[in-house]
Parts: C-alpha cells; sequence; structure tokens
C-alpha cells in the first residue's frame, strides 16, 4: 500500500496536527489515518510492509553509521535488514549479509518475501554464513567494498559465542571503525530481552538489548526497534 508519506513523517503530522487543534495525539493518529484512507491509526500501521519500513529507514541511514536493528523474535528485523539491502542495490550500491544464524535457504526466502529474487543481486550482494564470523572476519571479507555499501551482521550477541573471538566491545569499535573509515553503512540485529515483555513500552529501547557480556552501546550512532508492525528510530551514541 502506498501512503502519502513515510510513517514516521505521519507521526510527526500527527503531533503537529495534535498541537494545533488542542486535541489528544491518538485522536490526530486517526485523523491521519482516515486522511490516508484507513479507520484508524492502528489499521495503518498495521499495512505497513516490510518494504515500507526498509524504505522508510533507509532514507534515514548515511555513510558511516553503525546501527543496532532490536526487536523480540518474529517481529520482522530480518526481513527489515535484508529490505534495507535490497533498496541499497535497487540504488546502484553494494550489499553483505554476515549471518550466524540463518542458512542461504532462509535468506534468499526472505528476498522472496519481499518480492524479490535473489539471483537478481549476484553481482551486488555478498551473502556470508560461516561458522567463523567475528569483527575481523567481516573486515577482512569487506576489505575492498566500495563507499555506501550496505552489511548486515546476524546477528550482535552471537559474535560473542565462541571464547577465542574478542570481547563483544571489542568487536563493536571493530565494525565503527570498519563503518567510517570505508564510509559504508553497518547494521546489527540484536536480540531484546525476555523482560520487555512485561513492560507497558510500545517499542523495546537499548535497556532492554541482551547483553550476556557488557558492551558499550553508545557506540553505536543510531537504534531501531521494531513491535507490533511499528518502528522507532532513535539516536543510540
Amino acid at each position: 500500500m502506498n501512503f502519502s508519506a513515510p510513517i514516521y513523517i505521519l507521526k510527526h503530522q500527527a503531533k503537529a496536527l495534535a498541537k494545533q487543534e488542542n486535541i489528544r495525539l491518538h485522536q490526530a493518529l486517526d485523523q491521519i489515518a482516515g486522511r490516508e484512507g484507513f479507520s484508524s491509526w492502528s489499521h495503518l500501521a498495521a499495512s505497513w510492509s516490510p518494504t515500507d519500513l526498509s524504505a522508510s529507514l533507509f532514507m534515514r541511514l548515511q555513510a558511516g553509521d553503525l546501527v543496532l536493528i532490536g526487536a523480540r523474535p518474529r517481529q520482522g528485523k530480518t526481513l527489515l535488514a535484508i529490505g534495507l539491502a535490497i533498496q541499497a542495490m535497487t540504488r546502484g550500491s553494494q550489499a553483505a549479509f554476515f549471518t550466524l544464524d540463518f542458512t542461504r535457504q532462509d535468506v534468499a526466502s526472505c528476498f522472496t518475501k519481499l518480492n524479490h529474487d535473489i539471483r537478481r543481486f549476484d553481482q551486488l550482494f555478498l551473502l556470508d554464513a560461516s561458522e567463523n564470523i567475528h569483527a575481523d572476519y567481516v573486515v577482512s571479507r569487506l576489505a575492498s567494498a566500495p563507499p555506501n555499501t550496505l552489511v548486515v551482521i546476524d546477528y550482535l550477541q552471537l559474535l560473542d559465542q565462541r571464547r577465542d573471538n574478542p570481547s563483544l566491545t571489542t568487536q563493536v569499535h571493530e565494525l565503527k571503525r570498519l563503518a567510517m573509515e570505508r564510509q559504508i553503512i553497518v547494521v546489527c540485529l540484536s536480540q531484546i530481552s525476555r523482560s520487555y515483555e512485561e513492560t507497558p513500552k510500545p517499542h523495546p529501547d537499548l535497556a532492554d538489548v541482551r547483553l550476556p557480556n557488557p558492551v558499550d552501546l553508545a557506540l553505536f550512532n543510531k537504534a531501531c526497534f521494531l513491535n507490533n508492525g511499528q518502528m522507532q528510530l532513535t539516536p543510540a551514541g
């Protein structure tokens, strides 16, 4: 479904409308949803597809970013990340997906769910499902990556699973250096603690990121959180 503006812009418009007309935000959101052809804001949010979310998020990223995407299971964080890769590649940039969780078939299936054939991007897409993925490995694989390449790490906590790997903080430092020196975008998917589900918060935040071992989350300059089909992007560092 096409909207007149990305969902985050529609939210800004609703906030402005609420202030202008002195009404509650949920009323303003419903008015904006009505303008877009929906009976309520919740119906509009439910129709916002992963492709729409990816396009919205991609437009807010820039070369040199180190981005965290966090969500509980089955909230769409992997689809969102692969959607970002597709957004980059359809604009002529390269993309890479390093996964310690998915198989190659799983990744291809995500492309299909987003109405794309992974084979279309053979010359632009690096898929690495090695068991040896860690920050130094990623840096070496991307030694010749051009600026604006979009890189996805699936996922943050698994970088720390082998005892012979450097600490997670050290690895995140390396990924941040990679992003800034090569002027690429590095996106790390992240688990969210189960305790989040016991809170009233509409989205997780940095305090909900599951960290079996300490890591300085301020190294990320942007953080995106998903819940119930909605996305929130906030500065992290």
